[in-house]
């Protein structure tokens, strides 16, 4: 029911959509909160480490967005962080602090003309002290009733419970609460009795009664005489936004559901932007962020290599066909995780976590995802992007294609070493768990942007870093 937008900068009503990506709006005033405390706090100390009063607000802005980079590198303005504890704010904040100490020394050389190398504990610790006060304001007011927003669901069927699910999961920094379902005729009811509103009272005095302040639409068959156009019209004039639940998954969980979506939505609801300018944007950065992860981590690759053979004298790497962009079949890169002889018969299986074939290093090096690092000499040759859905084997892509609607959208575009199914679920094994990252993969094809490839290299770091996600 809801309108989609095709702005790259858009308000709703508990996020801001940037680049088709929806992000917490809660999340970007801390953000922006933040940098001015950072800014404030090296302004105020500026006598301690400034000889020179004519070049304060440079250093200082330095200073500020360098550390608001190192906090956003190591995760601390990601999805899940209202749910985090003041010892575990302390604990990122550290290391955020420690990481921009370096960035900042590192730029005191590259750029000796301004005056960065002079920054003492004092700025550091006084502005460390101020993000942490600030947290504890934010989310303790982002955890309050003042900020909570109310949900009136329409449809008491089973995606209906799966909406109360992800608003009572928050996923997120804004925390909702589902006042009740107003029962459809013709679904078959999953939800608890106890939270069916007055079927006999209008959808718009329902949610001024109960103070609403969404209305999200679960009903799957909205041909019958039983879906309420009328009424859910009158709320949208009313001030009370209508929301379907294909929009709510995917503003809230950046999931496009499968089991429930309809071509309409994919066709008219904006975004699959495939435009030269895209494609060009997206290969540069592809090309630059693998050249530089892959400078920086060549010692780790030669240590790679070095442990493997030593661990069975088997092969450093080894080469299997993937399916990319197209359905086009390639060969991808990897160090070799498994032992030689994994399939033996020659009959493909998933592979899972804990499985047994994998070799005592190949259990640490997948762990720390250093096992998909060749997969960069695919992206050079444009195999691969840096970012995308990850590529399957053949064989199980014929089946999943059989089993699963929309599967082959995946392929739309090329697959990647990281993705956001990567970053949100854990390691897929199953059907069942394809279908989970399908709707993540999904959600990707149809948002893709360099802001949105850039959040996900964000997420990369923290699951090699704090051993969170997916693989």
């Amino acid at each position: 029911m809801s309108i989609p937008h095709d702005e790259s900068f858009a308000w709703e009503a508990t996020v801001i959509r940037i680049f088709h990506h929806y992000v917490s709006r809660i999340a970007v005033m801390l953000l922006l909160l933040e940098l001015s405390i950072l800014l404030a706090a090296a302004v105020a100390s500026a006598p301690l480490w400034l000889s020179d009063a004519s070049q304060l607000y440079g250093p200082a802005v330095v200073f500020a967005l360098v550390m608001v980079f190192s906090m956003g590198t190591l995760g601390m303005y990601q999805h899940d962080q209202s749910r985090e504890d003041v010892k575990s704010t302390l604990l990122r904040i550290m290391p955020s602090f420690v990481l921009g100490f370096c960035l900042m020394r590192l730029l005191a050389g590259l750029l000796p003309g301004i005056q960065l190398g002079r920054l003492g504990s004092t700025v550091f610790l006084l502005g460390g002290g101020a993000v942490l006060l600030a947290r504890l304001i934010v989310f303790t007011s982002a955890q309050s009733r003042m900020l909570e927003q109310r949900l009136i669901i329409v449809g008491d069927g089973a995606l209906a419970l799966e909406c109360m699910a992800l608003a009572a999961s928050s996923v997120g920094f804004h925390p909702f609460r589902v006042v009740g379902f107003v029962p459809v005729s013709g679904e078959l009811r999953a939800v608890p009795p106890a939270m069916l509103l007055p079927a006999d009272l209008p959808l718009l005095a329902l949610a001024r009664r109960y103070a609403a302040d969404e209305i999200i639409v679960t009903v799957g068959d909205r041909r019958n005489g039983a879906f309420p156009v009328r009424q859910l019209l009158e709320c949208a004039l009313g001030g009370v936004p209508v929301t379907d639940a294909a929009t709510f998954f995917e503003r809230e969980a950046c999931q496009i559901r499968v089991d429930s979506l309809q071509p309409s939505y994919l066709i008219f609801g904006g975004g699959f932007d495939q435009s030269v300018t895209r494609a060009a944007v997206k290969r540069l950065f592809d090309l630059t962020a693998s050249a530089a992860i892959g400078l920086i981590a060549t010692p780790v690759m030669l240590a790679t290599a070095l442990a493997i053979k030593m661990d069975d004298g088997g092969p450093v790497f080894f080469r299997q066909e993937r399916v990319g962009r197209g359905n086009r079949v390639f060969h991808v890169l990897k160090f070799r995780s498994m032992r030689p002889d994994a399939e033996r018969d020659g009959q493909p299986r998933w592979a899972s976590e804990g499985d047994p074939r994998v070799t005592r290093v190949g259990r640490w090096i997948r762990q720390l995802r250093i096992d998909e690092l060749p997969q960069m000499l695919n992206v050079f040759r444009g195999d691969m992007s840096f970012v995308g859905p990850r590529p399957e084997r053949a064989y199980f892509v014929e089946q999943l294609r059989q089993r699963i609607a929309y599967y082959n959208v995946r392929h739309g575009i090329k697959p990647g070493i990281t993705g956001l199914a990567q970053v949100r679920y854990r390691y897929g094994a199953s059907v069942e768990d394809a279908v989970r990252k399908l709707q993540y993969d999904l959600y990707y094809v149809k948002n893709n942007s360099l802001f949105l490839d850039l959040l996900i290299l964000v997420d990369t770091v923290q699951v090699v870093l704090f051993g969170k996600g997916g693989r």
